[in-house]
């Protein structure tokens, strides 16, 4: 689930007055330069870049580069494309090495890191345990597995039994490791997209894939990227609505990512199962979190995040965010509504002018 979205407050043509620069006294009013938004599909949603595009670039060839990017993405780490390289991988036969291509590699090796941080409160190796919930390629299940089905699907997890060759960008199958990395990739499609629009000479954008969000850069007036995090329940789609904002963000040369659980989940004899899954427990997250929202240099560290702290909880979600000095707005469920709970390192990033 994502909840971040961008939201841009002026005028598609400014003003003279409001939007001139005068290099002499008698120079001529110069208007800002002109915003473009590309679009695109991917990773079973759509890819949007508002951009200024380049004096030597055109729109048609940004947009066919960037999709090329996303593209490879899904080539690489998708559990829905039977003939990626991530699919293959679990198809491999056990006691097998790998090859993977680098950015496959990369995002692996990220995530087996991030997996022993979290003591497995992260870990790729979850697949198995998305799928039986019915959150993974295939049919979408309404009804909780049972016992024995959890048991034997949490005898397939372990991001320790996955091992990695750095020299070689090799990794080993242990037999039945079922990798998957929807928590990551969409951020590090984000952050492929943002690479390429800077070899390209793009200065100024803002990409978002789903609510996974990089900026860098000013907008077209000067002004930073604004962008809007939605309150729990809001209606999709519907958050240029004033009243579906929670906070509206400054970000400047930064990412963001909301995880939250009011929109993946399935309810069965009066309870509700998030797509959230503790691989330590086998089962859904239950907890009073609504959403996470995280803010870091790059979309790859802010998606997983989120995820991370999702399945840690409230206070020892927290506690980790805080020991690491990450920028993490928490909305918790309390009565009918919501509250804020923030780490020092996001109320700083709210207060600096």
């Amino acid at each position: 689930m994502r909840g971040a979205h961008s939201i841009l407050r002026f005028a598609a043509t400014l003003p003279c007055a409001a939007a001139f620069v005068c290099a002499f006294a008698l120079a001529a009013c110069v208007r800002a330069p002109a915003l473009t938004t590309l679009r695109g599909p991917t990773m079973g949603t759509i890819w949007s870049v508002k951009l200024v595009v380049p004096s030597q670039r055109s729109a048609d060839e940004l947009q066919r580069g960037i999709q090329r990017e996303v593209d490879k993405v899904v080539a690489q780490m998708s559990t829905y494309e039977v003939d990626s390289d991530l699919s293959r991988y679990n198809r491999a036969r056990a006691g097998t090495w790998q090859t993977l291509p680098p950015e496959f590699f990369s995002v692996l090796d990220y995530a087996l890191s991030l997996a022993g941080d979290t003591g497995g409160a992260y870990d790729p190796t979850v697949g198995p345990l998305v799928n039986l919930w019915g959150f993974g390629p295939g049919t979408r299940l309404h009804e909780a597995p049972s016992d024995a089905a959890i048991a034997a699907a949490r005898e397939r997890i372990g991001y320790a039994r996955i091992r990695l060759d750095p020299a070689t960008h090799r990794a080993w199958q242990p037999g039945d490791a079922y990798i998957d990395l929807s928590s990551v990739a969409k951020g590090f499609g984000t952050d492929q997209i943002a690479r390429y629009l800077e070899r390209e000479g793009v200065t100024s954008y803002l990409v978002d894939i789903s609510g996974e969000l990089r900026a860098h850069g000013r907008r077209p007036d000067g002004g930073d990227w604004q962008v809007g995090i939605e309150k729990p329940g809001a209606a999709a789609g519907a958050v240029d609505a004033a009243n579906e904002i929670q906070r509206v963000v400054r970000l400047r040369e930064k990412s963001m990512a909301t995880s939250g659980d009011y929109r993946h989940f399935f309810e069965d004899a009066g309870r509700y199962f998030s797509h959230h899954i503790d691989p330590r427990t086998g089962r859904p997250v239950e907890h009073r979190i609504a959403s996470v929202t995280t803010i870091a240099d790059d979309c790859m560290h802010a998606d997983s995040i989120g995820t991370a702290l999702m399945v840690l909880g409230e206070d020892a979600g927290l506690a980790y965010a805080r020991e690491r000095g990450l920028a993490v707005l928490m909305l918790v469920r309390e009565g009918d509504g919501f509250v804020e709970r923030t780490t020092p390192a996001f109320d700083a990033l709210m207060a600096s002018p």
